[in-house]
């Protein structure tokens, strides 16, 4: 039975899961990122993790079942899939050809991707998506990343940089984003943001609402109205089928969801959000595993 591994690096943890051609998770696994997590220490640790997962020792998959790997890195690779331009927030990352380095050790097809674009891929095979051909992804966490699916295929731009939705402008004036813009609709509606609009936590903000505490529903009913002024722009230019919302601030979204369709109701003309939905994602923390394992299949099937 042909197999794909799907891998989400992350800054804390590197998630494994060995998938069938139709998506079935046979296992999966989740190891320590090393640290500090320089790009050869991440390689040893990722092709341990894989030989542990598909039950290798010195060779990694002797029964020869699993035909690709994909990876999720968090930052922009090239449009190829070969080389991981930057990692946020992980040592020494800078054009690193981790796609070469990962055959050589497993003798397996490999492939890269930005892992809010592999987080995309997943909830559009077997996520909130999955119904739909032409949709955008939005992860709201300690950063705002996003991905683009365009007639079912993910779009990442003649350089494959594409989808960095969450630094569009929101407010020009607004505070400095690592990226050098200002005012992004990251640095409104991150967990950083959160923290420094509100000085508590996006879990906390959700309890207080939760049991009713009126100053906690009415940020988030401000924060609904940033969402909905920023997904403006991208369904004006996208017009996408679904709008998804992940990442961790994603629990609060029956708080925000109401405000942000107010938002995009009164600024979007309707001929650009024909039968638009706005939904939160399905697949949680395994968005990641699921949209590299995806990435994967399309590299070995060729």
């Amino acid at each position: 039975m042909q197999q794909v591994i799907g891998i989400d690096l992350g800054g804390t943890a590197i998630k494994l899961g060995r998938f069938t051609k139709d998506g079935n998770c046979l296992q999966s696994l989740t190891v320590d990122t090393p640290r500090p997590a320089t790009p050869e220490a991440v390689l040893f640790a990722m092709v341990d993790a894989i030989a542990t997962l598909t039950k290798g020792n010195a060779q990694i998959d002797p029964d020869n079942q699993t035909i690709a790997i994909g990876v999720g890195t968090p930052g922009p690779a090239d449009a190829a899939g070969r080389v991981a331009k930057v990692a946020i927030n992980l040592a020494g990352w800078h054009d690193v050809p981790l796609a070469d380095w990962l055959e050589a050790k497993t003798s397996k097809p490999t492939i890269i991707g930005n892992d809010a674009n592999c987080a995309g891929l997943g909830e559009a095979w077997l996520g909130a998506g999955r119904n739909f051909q032409n949709l955008i992804l939005l992860t709201l966490g300690t950063g705002v990343g996003g991905a683009i699916i365009l007639d079912g295929k993910l779009f990442v731009g003649h350089q494959g940089a594409a989808g960095e939705l969450g630094l569009i402008t929101l407010n020009p004036d607004g505070p400095t984003c690592h990226s050098g813009n200002h005012g992004s609709l990251e640095e409104h509606t991150s967990i950083s943001a959160i923290r420094r609009r509100t000085g508590k936590e996006p879990a906390e903000l959700a309890k207080l609402a939760q049991n009713g505490n009126p100053e906690a529903l009415t940020f988030w009913q401000n924060y609904g109205t940033d969402l909905g002024i920023g997904l403006t722009s991208l369904i004006y230019v996208l017009t996408p089928q679904a709008v998804i919302i992940g990442g961790g601030i994603s629990a609060s979204f029956k708080f925000f969801l109401p405000a942000m369709q107010a938002e995009i109701e009164k600024r979007v003309l309707s001929t650009s959000r024909v039968s638009l939905q706005i939904l939160p994602a399905e697949l949680g923390n395994s968005a990641g595993i699921v949209g590299a394992a995806k990435l994967a299949l399309g590299i070995g099937d060729r």
